[in-house]
């Protein structure tokens, strides 16, 4: 909606309602906004947490609660991730990649990688401390069997072997790497090409999603990938 001058009034009104509205919803989701200036900005004040900014009143007031906590997350997974690295002003996030862990009692609500744009992958996981949501980030010791098997569940088989050396295709990029650990099979990656039949033929074999292993792979690169045994390419 636009407001003229004659109208400030009614758009200070729908402002503080959304205002409002938007701080209720965060609070449920465990998030602390910072104070939203909807007296002088209206509609278009910025919402933000810990000076970080989010969105404003106006895109955030079409959004439902999930799309409200995506936003958030976007913004603080990607803070937390450059902060980490130390990234220069002005370097992005490119990729954000949920890592899927075994069903068990976990110590955070949720891990992701976060691909820079230089190509560095930093894990960062999503707890809530003393009623909050925060973002840090997450060690992996990748000679910790024990971490390893809490995240992953017991190591399986796999046409490779822990150990091998492999070249890997993700993201229309290749990389070369040591595998540390497989997985047990998972679903085919969303963005990858030709996937939908879950039917791939690899160096003269033939693989289907449901029954290929998975495999985790440093490539020296940040959090180690994982990736399908179709992704495999040498």
């Amino acid at each position: 909606m636009t407001y003229s001058r004659r109208n400030k009034v009614e758009e200070q009104q729908e402002a503080r309602l959304k205002a409002e509205q938007i701080a209720a919803i965060c609070k449920n989701l465990h998030i602390s906004l910072d104070p939203i200036d909807w007296q002088d900005d209206g509609m278009h004040a910025r919402v933000t947490i810990n000076n970080i900014q989010i969105s404003d009143l106006l895109d955030l007031s079409n959004q439902d609660d999930d799309s409200i906590l995506r936003r958030i997350q976007i913004k603080l997974f990607e803070h937390a991730a450059l902060a980490t690295i130390g990234a220069r002003p002005g370097l992005k996030a490119l990729i954000w990649s949920p890592v899927t862990v075994i069903q068990q009692p976990q110590e955070f609500l949720s891990l992701w990688i976060i691909t820079i744009e230089t190509d560095e992958r930093v894990a960062i996981a999503e707890y809530i401390r003393h009623g909050e949501r925060v973002y840090e980030p997450y060690q992996l010791n990748t000679h910790d069997e024990q971490q390893l098997a809490s995240l992953f569940g017991p190591v399986h088989t796999g046409e490779y072997k822990v150990g091998d050396t492999i070249t890997i295709a993700e993201h229309d990029r290749r990389c070369t790497g040591e595998i540390i650990y497989i997985l047990p099979p998972g679903k085919a990656i969303a963005s990858r090409k030709n996937s939908a039949r879950g039917y791939h033929t690899i160096q003269g074999k033939a693989y289907t999603n449901d029954v290929a292993s998975r495999y985790l792979v440093d490539c020296h690169d940040g959090f180690p990938h994982i990736v399908n045994q179709s992704q495999v390419v040498g």
